[in-house]
């Protein structure tokens, strides 16, 4: 039975690229029949990846049971991962967040976790010699990733092991950085297919603190000005994504990568003192600036206070 590759749910290009790198591996490598899958719809970054480099697009997942043998990737936390993980047979877990628990296996597993930008860059180290192997769409798939996790190096997330795999790979491709990541970005910033409840579910995560839900919502973006001119229905949407996905508040982070700052969506007094104390922010109606902040990993999780 072939092994099933995933990351998590509202899948960016990390969490598309990884498992079809993965699957690569186990089949090509290792010998191990594996299948990338998805649970969701990539988003528009990872839809042009997909089609840059000839990758085909893995299948949709709805749930797994305890027939399933699994390797996790690009996630810890079981809110993003299918209902049924834990009966199914999760065999390895490759991963660069903190971890969240709640995760049971039904024996020991080979587990990586290790503090880089990217799942795709850990990929690259645990296949040792066998890196050399990788065709070109699969290079191509672990520079996308390594370009989108890092904002072309601009995430506070980023790392020298990062950096140096990134131009490895395109030199090796023949590809110039920042013209392909421009590429990337201008994908990733045309959001003009999605409702304004898809947007503040497209690259969102779930998290509480001391007992409030928020879905922490992230766009990162080059056009800024195009999501903010669609902020009323952002706003008026913000409510009933939080009653529909039974949490507290939706915390919408609009990040600029060029500037390198985030904007966050403020509809209500407690966004307003989240704001005030966890970012030291001076809120002055429904938008406020924070500079230098760019990951939810690194800056917005870790910073946030009820």
């Amino acid at each position: 039975m072939s092994i099933k590759v995933f990351g998590h749910r509202s899948p960016d290009t990390d969490s598309t690229g990884s498992p079809i790198i993965w699957a690569w591996y186990l089949n090509e490598c290792r010998g191990t029949p594996a299948t990338a899958r998805l649970l969701g719809e990539p988003n528009s970054e990872a839809l042009f990846v997909i089609d840059r480099w000839g990758l085909e697009k893995p299948e949709f997942l709805e749930d797994v049971g305890e027939n399933d043998t699994c390797v996790i990737v690009d996630t810890n936390n079981v809110a993003e991962l299918p209902d049924h993980i834990n009966d199914a047979n999760v065999i390895e877990l490759i991963d660069h967040h903190m971890l969240q628990g709640g995760l049971k296996t039904k024996g020991p597993i080979n587990i990586t976790v290790r503090p880089v930008a990217c799942t795709a860059t850990i990929m690259h180290d645990l296949m040792g010699e066998d890196a050399a192997k990788m065709p070109e769409r699969i290079k191509g798939a672990m520079l996308s990733c390594i370009l989108s996790d890092t904002l072309e190096f601009r995430s506070p997330t980023t790392t020298d092991v990062d950096k140096a795999l990134a131009r490895e790979l395109a030199e090796d491709l023949g590809i110039k950085i920042a013209d392909y990541a421009a590429e990337m970005f201008a994908a990733k910033s045309d959001v003009s297919s999605y409702s304004d409840a898809e947007l503040l579910r497209l690259d969102s995560k779930e998290y509480e603190v001391d007992g409030t839900k928020f879905r922490v919502s992230v766009l990162e973006t080059t056009s800024p000005a195009t999501v903010l001119a669609r902020k009323a229905g952002l706003m008026d949407d913000m409510t009933s994504v939080a009653e529909e996905d039974s949490v507290d508040q939706v915390l919408f982070f609009l990040v600029d990568i060029l500037s390198e700052e985030a904007v966050l969506f403020v509809p209500n007094d407690l966004v307003k003192r989240i704001a005030e104390k966890s970012f030291d922010a001076k809120v002055e109606g429904d938008l406020v600036s924070l500079p230098g902040v760019m990951s939810r990993k690194k800056q917005i999780i870790p910073a946030l206070k009820v």
